[in-house]
This record gives structure tokens, sequence and C-alpha cells, in this order.
């Protein structure tokens, strides 16, 4: 009796901690893998596809609600919750195939739940009836809240023969759809049936709560306590005293049944970055401090904090501007991943700037930074911000040349634009700055040691061989040079002779592909942007040095379409200057109509750029040398063989006349 009253108390309590909203001391970092209208991105068999790459960054993956919603939609006016889910984002196959496959790698799936409203089928007030396990599950007009639509449902409903729920609405009411009476036993029973169905059947381990502010946070405790999810966050938008509120309205039996995402903090990150200026980083903002933040004794709240600095509702549409961060993308994504909480990445953040962020990622693992991580301001400027987390891992934001830590307390580690990250030596251990990846163009890494060993050097291969104390060594902050093509490097630190904490990279490096229509004509000042393929709007130039050469509102000048890269399929934009010039620009910026946009770049007349900068000059016009004086006796490619003719490609022409020259060929 004895050791099956034990039992029963061990199975109590391990339910107990685990319905408690979120993990502490969770270091994992969050996806948000779909964007407005992201139907070809966010396709399950896309994402299924990256499971690979993303389980290098990610550890939970948010996406999109997966029930059928009778046409094509983001999932916002659900319908079908049992029995449909052949949504616009790939079959319930694909689904649950994309679960398992992402828990295979590593990865888990966090589901967005909209329970606050309805979709009807034909009328206002009809709802599917479906059946899952044995049971049929459907809602009727009295689960609608009485107050519905302003009291317009209700006067449909009495001119139509049906009844209401006598309840009014427990939180905010919303027009687009029924309202829910969520204090309705048969809404409850559904609700629960549905979200036991998502972790059971479908395989998710959590869920994003839509719309929290809807109704009461504690049905939200009340579900996650019957369903028991791993993960819980809910949408609630507005300033921290809200969000705490409803974090502690969640609570059953006085525990936090939920996260939430901390508005607060995007808002913060987003003021600042938007006006260049960084000392609105020092976090208070009309009076509240983000949630991450914790500005109590307890430090409590830093646990349940979900952080972000764009989403699907906040980002720059075509048709809505909503409140956009409309630049510094990179120094905002590093501010978050150096803080506690849990980072969440936006899914058009991370096609852009997948190197920078995964690289980003890697040193707050390596920190070894959670959620209740502990923060400390060290320098707040207009021009620029630094902060340092539990100690091991310092970031500055803004104009970083202004500001550098002590170097025998920081070692760095990543810089970018308007970014730099820093390990603390005490983490004794060799780093490599650029993440495994793709990479297009003449590309270098930095080896770096981190450690307070002034003699330490950093052995290194790029066979793929584990590095020993014979291997080449160089001095930490070394810049090398990747060949093209793959390359496994290995990297670690060599100290007193032996080796130590051995880091691994894979790249591929590619040449970079010019398409044969850049064209510079005579006399032209111009440049070439290979626009990510996320950047759907037109593309704007902003080139500058004394003068505005792009004219006096930002973004600019509209670049002209050229065509398609076959070789990337992204498309290729062209800014031209029309205008007579004494001098050419030193500086040049590409934007998606303002937002996001490339760092400041380096202006070089006929300059082919990426989202990653100048990578190339486009030649125009190559032919092979004619001369009466001096005939070809060899060619060579660039690797040193020596062939018959010019192939495609950099070729290397020796003349009778002892001259070598490099002639470029294009298909």
């Amino acid at each position: 009796m004895k050791r099956l009253f034990f039992s029963v108390l061990m199975i109590l309590a391990a339910l107990s901690t685990q319905a408690q909203g979120w993990p502490e001391n969770y270091g994992g970092v969050m996806l948000q893998a779909f964007y407005w209208d992201s139907y070809s991105d966010s396709k399950w068999t896309k994402l299924e596809s990256q499971a690979d790459d993303l389980a290098q960054t990610f550890s939970l993956v948010w996406i999109p609600q997966s029930g059928y919603c009778g046409g094509q939609s983001m999932g916002y006016d659900d319908l079908y919750w049992f029995t449909n889910y052949n949504s616009s984002f790939g079959t319930k196959t694909e689904l649950k195939s994309m679960i398992n496959t992402f828990k295979d790698k590593g990865m888990k799936t966090i589901a967005d739940v909209v329970i606050n409203h309805r979709r009807n089928k034909s009328n206002w007030v009809d709802f599917p009836k479906e059946t899952y396990n044995g049971e049929v599950y459907e809602m009727t007009s009295t689960d609608i809240c009485a107050n519905d639509d302003g009291g317009n449902t209700l006067t449909w409903a009495n001119s139509n023969g049906y009844s209401l729920s006598t309840n009014n609405d427990t939180g905010e009411g919303w027009d687009g759809m029924r309202d829910l009476d969520h204090k309705s036993e048969n809404v409850q029973r559904c609700v629960k049936a549905y979200l036991k169905f998502l972790l059971n059947d479908l395989g998710y381990a959590g869920f994003r709560y839509d719309m929290v502010k809807g109704y009461s946070p504690s049905f939200t405790g009340m579900y996650n306590t019957d369903s028991q999810p791993e993960f819980s966050v809910g949408e609630c938008w507005d300033g921290t005293t809200t969000i705490r509120n409803w974090v502690n309205g969640t609570k059953v039996d006085g525990v936090i049944q939920s996260a939430a995402f901390d508005f607060q903090f995007r808002y913060v990150v987003r003021n600042a970055a938007n006006d260049d200026n960084w000392q609105k980083l020092g976090m208070q903002n009309d009076g509240n401090w983000p949630l991450m933040s914790s500005k109590t004794s307890s430090g409590t709240y830093r646990r349940y904090a979900v952080t972000f600095v764009e989403n699907h509702d906040t980002e720059w549409r075509t048709n809505a501007r909503q409140d956009p961060l409309l630049r510094d993308t990179l120094a905002a994504n590093a501010f978050m991943l150096a803080m506690p909480g849990t980072p969440c990445v936006f899914l058009k953040h991370w096609q852009s700037y997948r190197n920078e962020i995964k690289s980003m990622a890697a040193v707050r693992q390596l920190a070894g930074i959670t959620n209740t991580s502990v923060y400390t301001q060290l320098a707040s400027q207009k021009a620029y911000y630094a902060v340092q987390t539990d100690s091991r891992l310092l970031a500055v934001v803004g104009h970083t040349e202004q500001w550098t830590p002590d170097a025998a307390q920081w070692i760095k580690v990543l810089d970018g634009y308007h970014y730099a990250y820093y390990l603390a030596p005490s983490l004794q251990t060799a780093w490599i700055d650029k993440a495994s990846g793709t990479y297009e163009g003449k590309t270098s890494v930095m080896l770096s040691a981190v450690t307070d060993n002034a003699n330490a050097r950093i052995v290194y291969t790029t066979d793929g061989t584990t590095p020993t104390a014979q291997s080449t060594a160089v001095a930490s902050g070394t810049q090398l040079e990747l060949p093209y093509g793959t390359t496994t490097l290995k990297a670690a630190l060599l100290v007193d002779g032996q080796v130590q904490t051995v880091i691994e990279r894979n790249y591929v490096v590619n040449e970079i592909y010019v398409p044969s229509f850049c064209v510079v004509n005579d006399g032209e000042t111009c440049a070439f942007f290979e626009a990510p393929s996320t950047w759907t709007s037109t593309i704007k130039c902003w080139a500058w040095d004394e003068n505005n050469y792009t004219g006096g509102i930002w973004p600019g000048k509209s670049c002209s379409k050229l065509g398609k890269n076959d070789r990337t399929g992204n498309y290729v934009w062209k800014w031209t200057y029309d205008g007579t010039l004494t001098t050419q620009p030193s500086w040049i910026i590409f934007s998606n109509n303002g937002s996001p946009q490339t760092a400041d770049l380096p202006f070089q007349n006929g300059g082919y750029y990426t989202i990653d900068g100048f990578k190339a000059n486009v030649i125009t016009a190559i032919k092979a040398p004619q001369t009466k004086e001096a005939v070809a006796t060899a060619i060579y490619t660039i690797d040193g063989r020596r062939i018959a003719r010019p192939t495609k490609g950099l070729n290397i022409i020796r003349y009778s006349d002892g001259r070598t020259q490099k002639v470029l060929l294009r298909p």
C-alpha cells in the first residue's frame, strides 16, 4: 500500500512539474515558421525538407493553425478541429510527417491554437459536427457569447429562431467570427478534447494561444492543466502590467500555467532601432518594463517571457504597414538572442539572415544563456548599448566602434552591422565565427581562442580530421579564407601542448554568378542587387556621400527589375544614377521598399551586391585578346590546369610577349 501511495504521489508530482507553462532554465530558441500569406514558404513539405538546417539553431518551431478553414487561410478563421487537416499548408499526412521529422532532429512543434472564436459553416451559428475517439463534438448556438458582435448576433438569432448563451464574453470582443463562451461546459469539453488531439494524435509538444485577451486567463490555466502541454505561450499584446496580470491569471493551485509573448520587449527594441537611439534599450518605456527584465525581487517572470522583435501581425505588409521594425534587423536579433527569456525568430528574418542568426544562436548556446539568465547593463548611450548576460556573454548594439570592453575580460567572437558579441575567457574554448552553411563569393572565417591563457593558440584542419598538437597553429583572431567547394573545418584550443574543445563547421562556398543581363553602360554610375526571395516589394536604393544621390526621402529611388538569377532563383535589380556626378557615392543601401534593408555597404560602381554585401564587379564585355604582336601560348584554369581553349569562368592566358591576363568568360 505504501509503495502504491508513493507511486501515486510521484505521478502527481511529475504532472504538476510539467504543467507550469514553460520549462525553467530553458535554453532553446524558437522559430516562427510563417508570416502573413506564407502559403509557399510554410508548406509542411518545404519546412520538413529544411529540418537538418533548422535543427542547428532551433529547438521549437511554431507553425500556422493546421486545420482546414474552408478555403485558403492562415488559420485564424478556424473551422475543423478533429476531422479535416487538409489545410492551406498541406495534408494531414504531410503535417504528421513534418512533426515526426522535427522530433527526430531534436525539435518540437508548437501548434497555433485559436479558441477565442470560431468560424461557422453556413450561417451565423452553425458549427461542424465531428467525431473523435468515438465521441461526437459539436458546438451549438448556445455556445456563443450573449454579447457577440456587439449584439448583432443576438438580433440575428432572435429573428431566426436560435438562442445564444446567457453569459457575456469574459474578455475583449472581436466581431470577425463568433466569440465562444468558455463558461459553457460544452465549449470546455470540445476544447479539452481538441488540445489532447493536437498533442496525442498529431504530435505537437505545446500551444501558442491566439488572442488570449478575448477570454479569461483562467480558462488557459484550466485547459493546460487538463492537457499537460510541455510548452504554452499566449498572445497578450499590451504593456507589461497587462501581460503579467494575464500570466498570473492562468494560475491553478497557485502555479502559473502559461508563458506569454513579451510585447513590451518588442516595442522597446523597435523604438531603439527605428530611432537609431540605442539608449532606449535601457528598457523603461512609458513606465513599463519588459517581461524578461523581471524587475521584481523574485525574478519570476523571466521564465515565462517569449521574446520577439517581429511577427506576422507587426511586419511590414504591402497592404498594411502595421508597426514594423524599419532598420537594423540584425542588431535587433542580436540583442534578443543575448538576453533572458526564450527568443522567437521571425521566418523572414531567418530567410534573409540565416547564417548570421545561426552564429548568434550558437554563441548564446555556448555561453549557456537561458530564459532565467540575469543581465547587467554596462553602457547606455544614444549611439550604442552594451549588456552582459550571466557574466559570460557581452552584446554591444548600435555604433559598436564607439565602445569596446576591457580586452582582458572579454574576447570578441562575432560582429556585423551594428552588433558585436564577446565571450568571457573563462569559457576556455575555440570559436569559429561563421556558422555551418552555404556562402557565396569570397568567404573568410575568424578563429578565436576564448581563454585567459595568453600562450594559447588555435590548431585547425580543413579535411575533416581531428586537430592535433601538430596541426596548423595560428593566433587568436586569425582570418582564414575558405576555398570554393565543400570544406569541413575543425578547430581547437592548444594550451601547453594539449588540444582542448574541438569545434566543427561544414561549409559550401560557391563562386558568385553574375547573370549576363547585368550591363554597365559607358559612363554609367550604377549598382546591381540580388534580393532575397522574401523581399517581394520594389527594391529601393539609398546611395550617398556628401551629397544624397537618391533624393531626400527614405528609402530612396526605385530600382529596375532586370530578371532572375537562374542559379539562385532570386531576382536581380539595378540602380542607376540619372544625373551628372563630379564624384561617385561612398555608400549604398538596398531595401525592400524600406524594410528590411542591407547594412551600409561600400559603393563600387558596377558592383554586384547581395544581402551579405559586395560580391563582384560586373564586367560587360570580355573578348579573347586580338593582337598582331603577340599570340596566346598557354591557357590555364584558376586552379592551374592547362586547357586547350578558354572555358566558362576565370581563365589565365599567357602570351608570346610574356604578358599574363585574367579573362572571365560568362555563358
